[in-house]
């Protein structure tokens, strides 16, 4: 090979063994007939191979031709969606970006990812939702979901950030004055506990687990509220133990409000995921998001 051609050159060459027409593949990448012959002759030259029979009325590719013609095409295609990404993400047009998520999810969002996405991307504003039920988000309109892993329908592409997570007992230092803390799940029963009641209603059951060994308690309390933000308030003024996300606890921990009890019982869990749909095209204001979101991870 005496020179490594070019991009333009590999594709003219795909153009004209597609269209079997000088003319026709002309038109195609705006183009003369001439000046498309001369780029052949060039690409001939440069790989030391004949690509191209030509007569009066027709051209056809060798066998080099075909083959390398074969090759190029996935990957010509492939230069082609890239590159209409960037176009697609550098032109975004105004408009919203619809995501519904838990409370914590939002406020993970909120530290570095919601920041940098809006100043990246001014055109666009973000709409997000912040709710306990688990919704269909393709039924209510949304463009992407928050939730546990666990909590992530089958059939929908996800993407975790914000790390592994944890649910904890936790309690002030003045409930724990005045009492034992709990060493095992079971002694939780002897404690006063607060409650907490799922968007479906139901009263969730505190699951722990060691070496293995699942457990699930429903533990005793006169206190029973629906978001672990509250709980998280209610156990650190000393109304007793709650259950919660290790996110919901961290600024009490860092003020000394609370502290964990159970602590070997409670494994980390893979996080949260933000989720879409995989069985349509992915708006570009959604990767847009997406690579903020992966930017962040790291």
């Amino acid at each position: 090979m005496n020179g490594r051609p070019g991009l333009p050159e590999l594709t003219a060459l795909t153009a004209i063994v597609s269209h079997r027409s000088f003319r026709k593949a002309a038109d195609d990448l705006g183009l003369s007939p001439s000046t498309l012959s001369h780029m052949m002759r060039t690409l001939e030259r440069d790989i030391g191979v004949r690509l191209l029979n030509r007569t009066t009325r027709s051209v056809a590719p060798t066998e080099a031709g075909e083959r390398l013609v074969t090759r190029l095409q996935p990957l010509l295609s492939d230069i082609d969606a890239a590159l209409a990404e960037v176009d697609d993400l550098r032109g975004l047009a105004s408009g919203t970006l619809r995501i519904n998520t838990s409370e914590i999810g939002a406020r993970l969002l909120l530290g570095s990812v919601v920041p940098a996405f809006l100043a990246r991307y001014p055109k666009l504003s973000l709409d997000l939702v912040t709710e306990g039920r688990l919704v269909d988000i393709v039924a209510e309109g949304f463009d992407a979901g928050i939730r546990l892993g666990e909590a992530v329908p089958r059939d929908m592409i996800a993407v975790r950030f914000g790390g592994p997570a944890r649910f904890i007992a936790v309690a002030s230092p003045a409930y724990l004055a005045g009492r034992p803390a709990p060493k095992v799940p079971d002694d939780l029963r002897a404690h006063t506990c607060i409650r907490f009641r799922l968007p479906s209603g139901k009263l969730y059951r505190w699951e722990f687990e060691r070496h293995g060994q699942e457990i699930a308690i429903d533990v005793p309390g006169a206190l029973t509220l629906d978001t672990m933000e509250l709980m998280a308030e209610a156990a650190a003024r000393g109304m007793g133990i709650a259950y919660l996300s290790d996110k919901a606890a961290k600024p009490y921990f860092e003020r000394g409000e609370l502290v964990q009890v159970l602590d070997d019982w409670s494994p980390p869990i893979p996080g949260l995921f933000l989720y879409y749909p995989g069985h349509r095209l992915v708006p570009p204001a959604l990767r847009a998001f997406i690579d903020v979101l992966k930017e962040a991870k790291g």
